[in-house]
């Protein structure tokens, strides 16, 4: 059975929720319009029932309706074609002046009778007889939007969108699978690279290294990287990879960024990477993050990737 997105999603959704909801109440309206005889849209009501009350300017009916001028135009000329309203000139000749007819005035005290007290009373009892407190509440929503947009709400929330996790035997899965998936998509699993995915607790952990992830919001584990000690201080930054699918989210440098800081907890030196000249978005995310060229790294532990050809030194505190 189809999942409601809209229902699932909460308050992302509350917006196309609300309009859902909206136009199933109105498509109800419309069937008690129509059996009350009244040739109208539900749409039509309340531009009716400001009107109800005397004589109001387009600006005016705006205001009242709280929709937007071209759409008031719009209806307005709909219920003129039905007879049910009239406009002229005001004092102000750049102005319109609308008001009903007295087909207009009869339809609405039709409406009075007929279409109001029976909308009111299905409303109340979906609200189950506290439609009040709903009304109140979305007031309550209205005000707050117009004191600040959705938008700038948005921004000013700014949640959290990437988190950093350290290795647990649960996560194992995703370290073995992002690498595999990044490894086997430019070259071939080699040797090295299996031992260390299918053994990290023993590869890495267990030697003094550590093992990174991060989490999307939403998304759940999307990177890893891993920092394995390779004798004395000397500490590899290895097996970095993020999901293609995930890409954009800048979780690359958010993960680097986390393993030079817990690097630098490890009093590595060095702090270096292996990697192959195909990997060009990555050397020059490492470039931007304070790692260099270096050949003395390339011949001390080079020959540890039958790919690599292609060695830095991390040169300090991260960039």
């Amino acid at each position: 059975m189809p999942h409601d997105v809209l229902h699932e999603q909460g308050p992302v959704f509350l917006g196309s929720r609300l309009k859902r909801l909206g136009e199933r109440m109105q498509a109800g309206a419309a069937q008690v319009i129509a059996e009350a005889g009244l040739p109208v849209q539900p749409t039509h009501m309340p531009l009716l029932a400001a009107l109800d009350g005397g004589v109001l300017t387009i600006g005016q009916l705006v205001q009242a309706v709280g929709t937007s001028q071209p759409g008031v135009t719009r209806a307005i000329g709909q219920l003129a074609d039905l007879g049910l309203v009239q406009s002229g000139p005001g004092d102000d000749l750049r102005q319109r002046l609308v008001s009903l007819t007295p087909a207009g005035q009869a339809a609405m005290a039709r409406a009075r009778v007929h279409v109001f007290p029976k909308v009111a009373q299905a409303v109340d009892d979906l609200c189950d007889g506290d439609s009040a407190a709903l009304l109140q509440h979305l007031a309550r929503i209205k005000a707050a939007l117009e004191a600040m947009p959705l938008d700038q709400r948005a921004a000013r929330a700014n949640p959290d969108v990437l988190t950093l996790h350290d290795y647990s035997d649960a996560l194992a899965g995703a370290f073995h699978d992002i690498n595999v998936e990044w490894i086997e998509t430019m070259f071939r699993l080699e040797p090295t690279d299996r031992e260390v995915l299918e053994n990290p607790r023993e590869r890495i952990i267990a030697g003094g290294g550590a093992i990174l992830f991060v989490e999307a919001r939403g998304l759940g584990i999307i990177g890893t990287c891993a920092l394995q000690r390779t004798g004395g201080n000397g500490v590899e930054l290895t097996k970095m990879g993020v999901r293609s699918a995930a890409r954009g989210l800048k979780a690359g440098e958010f993960l680097l960024a986390a393993a030079i800081d817990r690097a630098q907890t490890m009093d590595a030196a060095p702090l270096y990477l292996l990697t192959n000249r195909a990997c060009e978005a990555a050397i020059h995310l490492y470039e931007k993050l304070g790692f260099r060229h270096d050949a003395a790294i390339m011949e001390t532990y080079g020959a540890r990737y039958a790919r690599c050809d292609v060695a830095m030194r991390h040169n300090g505190p991260r960039l």
